[in-house]
């Protein structure tokens, strides 16, 4: 039987206030490469991708860069809230402890028992020009995925399927270690099928992340690197998550802290 515990890690109050509060600067350096790969499609903007800021509870699509000071100053008001600690050990982790993959029934998520899994939920909320199978408007079949992490347009089909896969940006072996290990199951399968947590970007991408945080993995295209770090820090303060304290930096530093 696995072990159940409700152990967490205090947040302040105000840094939950400030969870909508996130902004990306173009430009900031960090880890990663240095600038967008060839992708499937052209760099481009889908028109519809939307700033952490304006979307705390992740049911919008995508990332978008955003260049206010104010909000830049948010962002890292966010990130400069949350506590750090080490990582601990991966003994125990298994993907089976956060439910099976995608379901339909995390309660008290965005989306959960709306007859359709996460996966598909998040094709149809990030994708464009979408084909669904045959008698069905749940199973997404064809899009066209703008990915804010490599600035590519991905025109995808489910006989590639791994072209196009769901990113955790906190990880699931990542938040183990920080703390989900002593969490009940019943918060694991949220935190895994929250959409605040999940972004389509392109396959190889998000091999290469692997379980990284920040500090070892930011996407290649840097015009986002600030959006995602606020994305990041905002998953850890909606599941009272610390980071690792060069994890904490990386991100300030995105956002020009």
């Amino acid at each position: 039987m696995r072990r159940r515990s409700t152990g967490s890690v205090c947040f302040p109050r105000a840094a939950a206030a400030l969870v909508a509060a996130a902004l990306l600067v173009p430009g900031c350096e960090g880890p990663g490469g240095d600038g967008s790969p060839a992708g499937t499609g052209p760099a481009t903007a889908d028109g519809r991708a939307v700033s952490p800021l304006e979307n705390p509870d992740g049911t919008k699509p995508g990332l978008a860069p955003v260049t206010a000071a104010a909000d830049r100053a948010a962002a890292r008001e966010i990130i400069g809230g949350l506590p750090t600690k080490g990582r601990g050990p991966k003994t125990g982790y298994d993907r089976d402890e956060f439910g099976y993959a995608w379901m339909d029934t995390a309660d008290g998520v965005p989306l959960a028992r709306n007859g359709c899994d996460t996966r598909n939920d998040l094709l149809r909320r990030d994708g464009r020009d979408l084909r669904f199978r045959s008698g069905s408007d749940c199973v997404v079949i064809a899009m066209t995925l703008h990915d804010p992490y490599t600035g590519t347009a991905i025109e995808w089909r489910k006989q590639r399927a791994s072209e196009v896969q769901i990113d955790h940006v906190v990880p699931l072996s990542y938040s183990w270690q920080m703390g989900s290990s002593r969490w009940p199951e019943s918060k694991r399968e949220r935190f895994a099928n929250d959409v605040l947590n999940l972004i389509p970007v392109e396959g190889r991408a998000n091999s290469a992340k692997g379980d990284s945080g920040p500090a070892s993995w930011l996407p290649p295209d840097r015009r986002i690197r600030c959006a995602y770090a606020v994305r990041f820090a905002q998953v850890a303060v909606k599941y009272e998550l610390p980071v690792t304290a060069p994890d904490k930096q990386a991100m300030l530093r995105q956002c020009g802290g």
